[in-house]
C-alpha cells in the first residue's frame, strides 16, 4: 500500500505541474456509461440530472440493456400486441384495460419504460409480468385460473367471473365449502436473480362472506421444497364474527397480518417472503400457500390472483 501511494504521488505532482486534471467530464462516455450501467434505473435518472455528460451516458443503450431482464425480448413481442397489454399508473393500479396501439421502443429506455407502465399477459393469459420501475426487477402475478383451488366441482364450491377491477379475464368467487386451502406455484426462474420478493393474495370478498374473519388462517412460502415463510394471516377481521363462532378475540392475537387496501380497488395479504439465488436452479419453484384452519363454513371469497414484487 505504502509503495503504491509513493509511485502515485509523482505522477500526481507531474500532471499538477502540467496544470492537467482529469475530471469526471473528461471521461469517455462509454467510460460513464459503464460505471452507470453497474447501479439502479433510478441512480442512473438521479445522474442524469446532474450534468450533460451523465445526462448522455445515462440514456445509452449500454445502460439500460443491463437493466433489461433477459427474456425482455419476449415481452415485448406481446408488449406490442395490444390484446395483452394493460396500462398501469404510475403506482402500480390499474389505468385502463383499453387496447392501445404500440410502436416498437427506439430505445433500451423507452423499452425499459414501457415494461413499467404495462403489465404483459403471457401463458395464454393466465399470468402478467411487469418491471418494477425504481429497480428493474420483474414482478408476476398468477392469475387465478393457475392457483389450485379445493373443491372443484363444477359450480358448487367456486363460480367464475369476469371482474371490472381485474386484469384477468376472469376470477373465482367461493360459493360455498368446509375445506379452504389455496396453492400456487412460479419456477424460480421467472423472477429475478438475487432479488428478495414478496408474495400476495390478491382478493376481495362478497358482502354475505362467511368464515373469513377469524385468526385461523395460514400462509406458507416454500422453495425448492424447503419452507422460508410461515405466517398466521386473516383476511377479514372481525372479532365479533370470530367470539360468536369460537370464541376468541382476534385482536388479541398477536402477530396476526392483516389485509391492506390497494389502489386499484382490491386487497392483500402478504403471504410470505423469499429471496431468489445469484443464479436459477432447473426445475426448482416457489409453492405459495393459504388455508383456512378449521372445519366451519366458509363463502364469499374473491380471488384475483397472487402476485410476486421486489422488495
Amino acid at each position: 500500500m505504502g509503495g503504491q501511494a509513493t509511485g502515485a504521488q509523482p505522477l500526481a505532482a507531474a500532471a499538477a505541474e502540467g496544470g492537467q486534471q482529469t475530471r469526471v467530464f473528461d471521461l469517455p462516455e462509454a467510460c460513464v456509461a459503464h460505471v452507470l450501467a453497474l447501479t439502479s434505473p433510478r441512480d442512473a435518472c438521479r445522474a442524469a440530472a446532474v450534468s450533460p455528460c451523465f445526462r448522455d451516458a445515462a440514456g445509452s443503450d449500454t445502460v439500460w440493456s443491463r437493466f433489461l431482464p433477459p427474456d425482455y425480448p419476449a415481452i415485448l413481442q406481446l408488449h406490442q400486441a395490444p390484446a395483452s397489454r394493460l396500462l398501469l399508473s404510475r403506482n402500480g393500479a390499474k389505468a385502463s384495460s383499453v387496447p392501445v396501439a404500440s410502436s416498437p421502443p427506439a430505445t433500451k429506455k423507452e423499452a425499459y419504460l414501457g415494461l413499467t407502465d404495462v403489465a404483459v399477459l403471457v401463458d395464454d393469459g393466465g399470468m402478467a409480468v411487469w418491471l418494477a420501475r425504481g429497480s428493474g426487477a420483474k414482478c408476476v402475478a398468477l392469475s387465478a385460473r393457475r392457483l389450485s383451488l379445493p373443491w372443484e366441482d363444477g359450480e358448487f364450491s367456486w363460480r367464475w367471473m369476469p371482474h371490472h377491477l381485474s386484469r384477468f379475464a376472469d376470477v373465482v368467487q367461493l360459493v360455498s365449502c368446509t375445506c379452504l386451502d389455496i396453492y400456487g406455484r412460479l419456477p424460480t426462474a421467472a423472477l429475478t436473480p438475487a432479488t428478495a420478493y414478496a408474495a400476495y393474495l390478491v382478493f376481495d370478498t362478497a358482502d354475505d362472506h362467511r368464515g373469513l374473519s377469524f385468526p385461523d388462517q395460514e400462509t406458507t412460502v416454500s422453495v425448492g421444497g424447503r419452507t422460508v415463510s410461515r405466517h398466521a394471516v386473516c383476511l377479514r377481521p372481525d372479532d365479533d364474527e370470530a367470539r360468536k363462532f369460537i370464541g376468541a378475540d382476534s385482536a388479541n392475537n398477536g402477530g396476526v397480518r392483516g389485509p391492506t387496501l390497494r389502489r386499484d380497488g382490491w386487497w392483500e395479504v402478504e403471504i410470505g417472503r423469499l429471496r431468489t439465488n445469484d443464479e436459477a436452479v432447473d426445475g426448482e419453484e416457489v409453492a405459495v400457500s393459504f388455508e383456512v384452519l378449521g372445519w366451519q363454513p366458509k363463502r364469499g371469497l374473491i380471488v384475483e390472483g397472487v402476485e410476486f414484487r421486489p422488495l
